[in-house]
């Protein structure tokens, strides 16, 4: 009986120890990879009208784990046939009837990226092409990828929808997530993601532009700082090289009128022109062409160079704005159709956003030329905007600078600068119609005192008595 206990506890201790062992021996023989968190990768969905555009961004160390394919700076032109041709075997797309979609893979590059809780690491970004058969909806698929996920079975891979017209997504700001694919672990296949984008429609994508383009005016701060540096010196005359004096309330509501709507009629125009001839304009003359007009615009308000002719500058100058209003049409690819129905939300956007920042400014504009601190405060505001338009104009030219980047981020407060016209507009007019309570007092006298009625007797009566 006792021998028969003996070998009871002998056994008990054998798979006690094998229990231990084994877990033990996997933690230590395990890679440094697995002991940590592994970052995902990302592919970013634009969705067009007759096909759909992914950004991968990939893992390098998953990757090469995955493909087998070794990468760095020096071996990735070498690799790339091995990459396309890796990429194009694991994602596979279908429409919901089951035709397969035709995949094309671009030029891959390799950067570094962040995710929380990874750290920094070495990422493989590569865009592709999924082109579905003739008439095939592109807003309801089967997404076939698996991608690193069909070797490294802790992977995830999320995919996000970046650009999205008819759906109203266009700043290419937020993304939308539509899934994730990971391995299922009862089976150890890859399951396909469903992609349903459900229905678009064009006026989805015309209130999307309309926002898009009052938000591209309101943030675009040089095109902001050139129209309010031109309409600062308008209520002011001209004489003998000098701003002196003003020219009436009548006659400066005229100026800011006129170069308000060349502003408008000359971006208007090239911005038309340039999207609907989807011309292939470099942008980096045209974005030192708008900050040498800013350049222009605060010499002018310093010291007069074409009094009574911003209308004609601001339209000649507005042409250049227009173009660089068009790079953010020409980078969404799309349809003709499409193109003219964002082209007026889009402009609509920027002139209804115009309109209101004009009628904002217009009343300080109106006070600040009457008051005496008007030439300290107008040399200020033009020497702060000369500045900035330097800084853009050596940033253009290809050389960085700390001035071009604090201009830009002014771009980001435009809650800020909406309130602070709003309160400078209602004090202008608070202002303004105190002034003239006070003036109307002036000119008004004092009602003069009504002499007491006489009590004498007439002549005629005393004679009679």
């Amino acid at each position: 009986m006792t021998g028969s206990r003996n070998w009871l506890t002998t056994v008990v201790r054998w798979v006690a120890g094998i229990a231990i062992a084994v877990p033990a021996a996997l933690l230590l023989g395990a890679s440094p990879a697995a002991a940590h968190p592994m970052p995902h990768s990302v592919v970013q969905l634009d969705v067009y009208q007759h096909s759909v555009s992914a950004r991968l961004e990939l893992p390098v160390d998953e990757f090469s784990r995955a493909s087998g394919i070794e990468l760095s700076q020096k071996t990735l032109s070498a690799q790339t046939g091995a990459i396309r041709s890796y990429l194009v075997q694991h994602i596979y797309p279908t429409a919901t009837d089951g035709q397969t979609w035709q995949v094309t893979v671009g030029r891959p590059t390799l950067s570094r990226a962040v995710q929380t809780d990874t750290g920094e690491y070495r990422e493989l970004v590569v865009h592709a092409v999924l082109t579905p058969p003739a008439d095939t909806d592109v807003r309801h698929f089967t997404f076939g990828y698996d991608a690193i996920v069909h070797q490294v079975i802790t992977h995830t891979v999320l995919v996000t929808v970046r650009q999205d017209w008819a759906a109203g997504q266009v700043d290419g700001v937020g993304a939308t997530q539509v899934g994730t694919i990971r391995i299922d672990t009862r089976t150890m296949k890859v399951p396909a993601l469903k992609v349903d984008l459900g229905a678009g429609s064009d006026w989805r994508g015309f209130v999307a532009m309309l926002e898009l383009g009052g938000d591209h005016i309101l943030t675009g701060t040089d095109h902001l700082l050139f129209l309010l540096i031109l309409l600062l010196p308008a209520p002011l005359a001209a004489s003998g090289g000098r701003w002196n004096g003003l020219v009436g309330p009548r006659k400066a509501l005229a100026r800011i009128g006129r170069t308000t709507l060349a502003f408008t009629a000359g971006h208007s125009a090239a911005l038309a022109a340039t999207a609907l001839g989807r011309l292939d304009i470099p942008g980096w003359p045209v974005e030192a062409f708008i900050a040498a007009s800013i350049l222009v615009g605060a010499i002018h308000a310093v010291r007069p160079l074409f009094p009574g002719k911003e209308a004609l500058v601001a339209g000649v100058f507005g042409l250049g704005h227009g173009m660089a209003f068009s790079f953010v049409l020409a980078e969404m690819q799309l349809t003709t159709g499409q193109l003219v129905t964002s082209l007026l939300g889009f402009n609509l956007g920027i002139e209804l956003v115009q309109l209101l920042l004009v009628c904002l400014a217009l009343p300080s504009l109106l006070v600040l030329a009457r008051l005496r601190v008007q030439p300290v405060l107008r040399v200020t505001g033009a020497v702060l905007t000369g500045t900035a338009a330097l800084g853009w104009l050596v940033d253009r030219l290809g050389v960085p600078n700390p001035v071009a980047r604090t201009a830009d981020s002014a771009g980001s407060h435009a809650s800020l600068l909406l309130a602070t016209l709003a309160v400078t507009a209602i004090a202008a007019i608070a202002w303004t119609l105190a002034h003239r309570r006070r003036a109307r007092a002036d000119a008004d006298p004092a009602p003069a005192q009504q002499a007491p009625e006489s009590t004498a007797v007439p002549s005629h009566s005393r004679s009679g008595s």
